[in-house]
């Protein structure tokens, strides 16, 4: 009897395991995807160039991200989206893990 109720119990038991992992990994991902367009933007702003901000947010998001720059006048706009890790992509509805951060030009005047 014990044993009928554990081999029945046990994949299920691995199987909620394996998608908690992998909301976790999410998770992760979508931090760091968080992170990189904060970081990208910050170069962006401060002047650098845009295959420097790209190469700079692709270094700090996850594998696979790929980082959009988008400037004019004052503002300039970072998105980083990456592929969600792992099987369970349903998770998130198989939308890609996305991260817009837009910030204000920094001005190259010294300040006084």
């Amino acid at each position: 009897m014990v044993t009928a109720e554990l081999a029945a119990t046990i994949p299920a038991l691995i199987f909620v395991l394996l998608v908690a992992v992998n909301a976790v990994m999410i998770g992760i991902n979508q931090v760091r995807c968080v992170d990189a367009a904060r970081v990208a933007a910050r170069a962006a702003a401060r002047g650098d160039s845009a295959a420097a901000v790209r190469q700079v947010g692709a270094r700090a998001g996850p594998s696979g991200s790929t980082v959009l720059v988008a400037g004019g006048g004052e503002e300039v706009t970072v998105t980083v989206t990456a592929p969600v890790p792992g099987p369970f992509g349903w998770l998130v509805g198989g939308a890609p893990l996305r991260s817009v951060v837009t910030t204000p030009v920094e001005s190259a005047e010294p300040v006084s």
